[in-house]
């Protein structure tokens, strides 16, 4: 039996659509509280979800990563610095480290899980922040995830390699270092593999 081709491409504005439901429309960490209920109460948020992207784009750059899986969608990973995340200040374990990327949501399909799609993402997100000089990659996890939420599971982001920097009963800040292991005569792909070489093997990925 084959091995399933994968494809990994950076988000943009022409493939935003193959994000999966309900995360297309989902504004939770694009918009701060009062403006992400306005944009559901007004009809469509995808548009505030595009704006987002394409400000985010153009101001920064490259802000995320789909994975294909023959061919089709199977998840995503959305990353920005911490001041293009408006939802970021709400959380009690904010503000995130000044040398840091926040990682801010990520989504592997059920069909998808287990396979080593999450575990891709985050690797990609690694390796494009290693080459525009970032330092570290942060995220707030939830430390009691039960159901699909737009807080990644604490327990995904540890097993992922992260570790917690700012503890919190619900909503822990963890961080995941980039340059700990580099020097800049060491080749990207070296680095991310040995980021990555001591983490235990991807929980599944839940929604997110």
């Amino acid at each position: 039996m084959h091995a399933a081709s994968r494809r990994l491409a950076s988000v943009t504005l022409d493939n935003l659509d193959d994000m999966p439901r309900p995360c297309r429309s989902c504004v939770y960490w694009e918009l701060d509280s009062a403006a992400a209920d306005h944009a559901r109460e007004a009809g469509d948020p995808t548009l505030e979800k595009e704006a987002w992207v394409s400000a985010v784009l153009l101001e920064w750059g490259s802000c995320g990563t789909l994975a294909y899986v023959e061919g089709a969608p199977a998840g995503y990973v959305l990353y920005a610095p911490p001041a293009l995340v408006p939802r970021a200040a709400a959380f009690p374990t904010s503000p995130p480290s000044p040398d840091a990327v926040l990682l801010v949501t990520a989504f592997v399909r059920p069909e998808h899980r287990g396979h080593g799609v999450g575990r891709s993402l985050i690797q990609a997100a690694a390796k494009d922040l290693l080459q525009r000089g970032t330092r570290a990659i942060e995220a707030f996890g939830d430390a009691r995830w039960e159901r699909p939420a737009c807080v990644m599971p604490a327990a995904y982001l540890e097993g992922a390699g992260f570790e917690v920097v700012r503890p919190h009963h619900r909503w822990p800040r963890l961080r995941l270092d980039l340059r700990s292991t580099v020097t800049w005569r060491e080749d990207v792909e070296v680095a991310v593999e040995r980021i990555f070489g001591s983490v235990s093997p991807e929980p599944s990925l839940r929604p997110v």
